[in-house]
């Protein structure tokens, strides 16, 4: 029996890595499993600043999701899109051909933001990564992946 997962689009994130080193890993071979190797990651250091007085490991995807969408298109490829939120952030996710994915939407389960993961506009790092904050945040999380992989 498969494992069942509570980000938006488990169901269909069954694709593989495409870009090395991530290319035949033996720490995950699709998105769920990142996902359970991310779980591990996630800190109050890798959460956004803005965030950081919420963020506990019960909520542990609460502020990871531009970090974590650009991280997953480094090692899977596809785009970054994010729904505007009320406050004028983005939340980002991923599409990967016809799979549509967001490792952190697990985030918003106990609140009233409800995400809509259609005609949102990509979102690019280069335009992220100007806030340094969020650029370091990206390389942390990075290094404690590669560091897990053995890197």
């Amino acid at each position: 029996m498969e494992k069942k997962y509570n980000f938006y689009g488990w169901e269909t994130a069954n694709i593989s890595p495409t870009k090395n080193p991530y290319i035949n890993n033996n720490l995950f071979k699709n998105p769920k499993e990142l996902y359970d190797v991310l779980s591990e990651l996630w800190s109050e250091e890798t959460c956004a600043p803005r965030m950081r007085k919420d963020w506990n490991k019960e909520n542990k995807t609460l502020g990871q999701c531009s970090i974590t969408s650009f991280l997953v298109q480094d090692i899977f490829g596809g785009k970054v899109y994010g729904y505007e939120l009320p406050d004028g952030n983005f939340h980002c996710y991923n599409v990967i051909g016809d799979c549509k994915f967001d490792l952190t939407s697990e985030q918003f389960n106990n609140t009233n933001q409800t995400i809509v993961y259609e005609n949102n506009p990509e979102q690019l790092r280069e335009n992220h990564f100007k806030k340094e904050e969020k650029k370091q945040r990206y390389e942390i999380l990075k290094k404690e992946l590669n560091k897990k992989m053995g890197l």
